[in-house]
């Protein structure tokens, strides 16, 4: 594993090895020794799956505190555009965002830890994304930010969102 500072202080963005044979690939995507070595120190409590259709939008998602959660985000199948949002409001990176795009046959996974905001946009006909979480989901601590308030240029002009996500402050808001 390769592990790349992102743009956004504490983000990494971390390439997995992928082994390609006969039957397909194979890749490890957590490895708590190897994490430790790269200054990520979690305990993941929860782990969740999403399969969306291409055009769909998911976020910008966070929990706010005291339930934050830091989160480990990849894709198994298809391919999303990823984009994190710095939102505390102490940091020097509070505002910027950045996006990757993760996929099952790039091995690009993104370490995003408490206090910013995920979200992303299936690019494939279909996408899997799996996410570890630091902790566990408390619907009271369920927030957002607008996904079109914070300057990221989304590659769609009408995505798919939840009515949830529609209805989510703009950055400006917070």
């Amino acid at each position: 594993m390769k592990f790349i500072q992102s743009i956004i202080n504490g983000c990494q963005i971390i390439k997995a090895d992928i082994i390609h044979d006969n039957r397909g690939i194979f890749c490890k995507s957590f490895n708590k020794e190897i994490f430790t070595l790269n200054n990520i120190n979690v305990n993941f409590e929860e782990s969740y799956f999403s399969r969306s259709k291409k055009g769909v939008i998911r976020g910008m998602h966070f929990q706010t505190p005291p339930n934050e959660i830091s989160k480990l985000v990849f894709c198994s199948e298809g391919e999303i555009l990823d984009v994190f949002l710095d939102i505390r409001l102490n940091s020097k990176t509070f505002g910027q965002f950045q996006k990757i795009n993760l996929s099952a046959s790039n091995g690009l996974h993104v370490y995003i830890p408490k206090g910013i905001a995920h979200g992303f946009q299936v690019i494939s006909e279909f996408a899997t994304v799996h996410y570890l979480q630091s902790g566990k989901y408390e619907a009271s601590n369920d927030s957002g930010i607008l996904w079109n308030s914070f300057g990221m240029d989304w590659p769609i002009s009408n995505p798919i969102l939840s009515d949830r996500d529609k209805e989510f402050i703009s950055l400006d808001s917070l």
